[in-house]
């Protein structure tokens, strides 16, 4: 595969950083009522919209790390009740999601990632795990957020 498709990835992993760092920041006007508010939307809450997006990262970044976090993932859907939690929490992540595409060969990409799912272990191309993650984070990061 060539360098570019690693550059491009590089670019999404610090533009989901980015745009992480934005939409948290946006939210910091928001009163812990607010935070918690009942909202239309796959989530019902800002809270959990937002808990959700970091338990899915923290569940396919330790994939592409080589973990076995697995399902344990999501045994706590709310790791973070506030945003202050939050904030430092999916930064974390974030980071830890720059660090690996920062280090992704261009055979990386075509590599398998084994992603532990309930009872099995799936394999899937690196390079489309992290298209599934990044399109993940933006099609919950861009529903009604109104922070």
């Amino acid at each position: 595969m060539p360098s570019s498709q690693c550059l491009t990835f590089r670019a999404l992993a610090y533009n989901n950083a980015w745009a992480n760092h934005r939409l948290l920041a946006a939210c910091a006007g928001l009163g812990q009522d607010a935070f918690e508010a009942p909202r239309t939307g796959f989530f019902p809450s800002i809270r959990a919209t937002l808990n959700h997006i970091l338990v899915i990262d923290r569940f396919y970044v330790d994939a592409l790390e080589g973990g076995t976090l697995g399902p344990a993932a999501w045994a706590d859907p709310l790791p973070c009740p506030t945003l202050a939690d939050l904030r430092p929490a999916q930064a974390a992540v974030d980071r830890r999601l720059i660090a690996f595409c920062e280090a992704l060969a261009p055979d990386g990409l075509a590599a398998v990632t084994r992603v532990h799912r309930q009872g099995h272990v799936q394999e899937e191309r690196t390079d489309r795990l992290l298209l599934h993650l990044f399109l993940h984070q933006v099609h919950h990061r861009g529903r009604r957020m109104p922070c």
